[in-house]
């Protein structure tokens, strides 16, 4: 109930003096988002909130689940949707090799890290959900790198996700494979270690909560929310940085409505859309909105070095590798 009264709370601030400055944006809006359904909706309702004239349809799945569905319009001739707003910079860097984006030159990006942002205004990430340590309670130590997890005590207690099934799971291993202290003879050590990637990041929360597994690799998220809760788990940002999904935000070629489409990204990039976020319980990829409780501030997370755009290129190299040290 707290949460719905939240919600509603800070729509009704929104629907205000900034709703009346906006009613000249109108029309039909769709949506192909990646976000849980829960987050989906709240975000368009604060969206609407501050642009009453505009009628958002959307439609939720998983990033490849969206993309499948995409290509299969692309191929008939009529992609529905005006905007994604989904997991990775990596697939945007795919629809924009196939010029289908739109650039939006027009958004406003000074507050961010240009790192966050395509430098041809194509997409434009959203919140930073990023990905390191989890460990039980009961562990025997509290790991403060990455190298850590290749310490003895830590044989056969490691669980994390699979880059074959999962987005964030890929990007971290693109980020820590480039990382020149530790490499593929990085993965290498986690395979000595006697660790079986499988599955998503939900699987390894739920392998370190239950002590199954003492440590594992999760996005930050999921025991962050969790530890107030009595989670018998701990969270580390490690001392060699944190890889990122962003959830960038984008505009098709070929949307129908392009005005509403670049007010959504202008409110998600907005601090109004970064603190949203940050209600959510994500991080936000803006500075100086305050990060959910049991968040470091961002400028006190480092951030491991990431390029989407050699990753796309890398991307099937890199998933042999993984099959190669891992096996399928």
């Amino acid at each position: 109930m707290q949460r719905i009264l939240t919600a509603a709370i800070a729509a009704s601030v929104l629907a205000g003096p900034v709703a009346a400055q906006n009613t000249d944006i109108s029309g039909p809006l769709v949506l192909y988002t990646s976000q849980p359904n829960e987050d989906a909706q709240r975000t368009v309702d604060a969206f609407t909130a501050a642009y009453p004239n505009v009628e958002v349809t959307w439609i939720r799945d998983g990033t490849t689940q969206v993309m499948a569905r995409l290509e299969a319009e692309y191929a008939a001739g009529a992609p529905q949707a005006d905007v994604l707003l989904i997991a990775d910079m990596v697939t945007m860097e795919g629809l924009e090799a196939q010029d289908r984006l739109m650039a939006y030159p027009g958004a406003d990006v000074s507050a961010y890290d240009p790192a966050l942002m395509d430098p041809e205004h194509h997409y434009f990430s959203t919140k930073l959900i990023t990905t390191g340590i989890i460990y039980n309670t009961n562990a025997p130590f509290v790991p403060e790198s990455w190298a850590d997890l290749l310490r003895p005590e830590a044989q056969g207690q490691i669980a994390m996700p699979s880059p074959l099934t999962s987005g964030a799971a890929t990007i971290h291993m693109v980020s820590l494979t480039a990382h020149p202290d530790l490499g593929w003879d990085y993965y290498q050590g986690l395979a000595d270690q006697g660790t079986n990637p499988q599955g998503g990041n939900g699987g390894v929360y739920r392998a370190v909560a239950g002590g199954e597994q003492m440590y594992g690799m999760v996005v930050d998220f999921l025991p962050i929310r969790e530890i107030p809760n009595g989670a018998p788990v701990g969270f580390v940002f490690p001392a060699e940085g944190v890889s990122a999904v962003t959830e960038p935000v984008a505009i098709l070629s070929t949307a129908q409505n392009v005005p509403a489409a670049q007010a959504f990204v202008d409110f998600l990039i907005s601090e109004e859309g970064q603190q949203l976020a940050a209600d959510m319980g994500y991080l936000p990829a803006r500075p100086g909105v305050t990060p959910p409780e049991g968040f470091p501030a961002l400028e006190d997370i480092r951030m491991l070095d990431f390029d989407p755009a050699a990753a796309l290129e890398s991307a099937t190299d890199d998933r042999m590798r993984f099959v190669e040290i891992f096996g399928g």
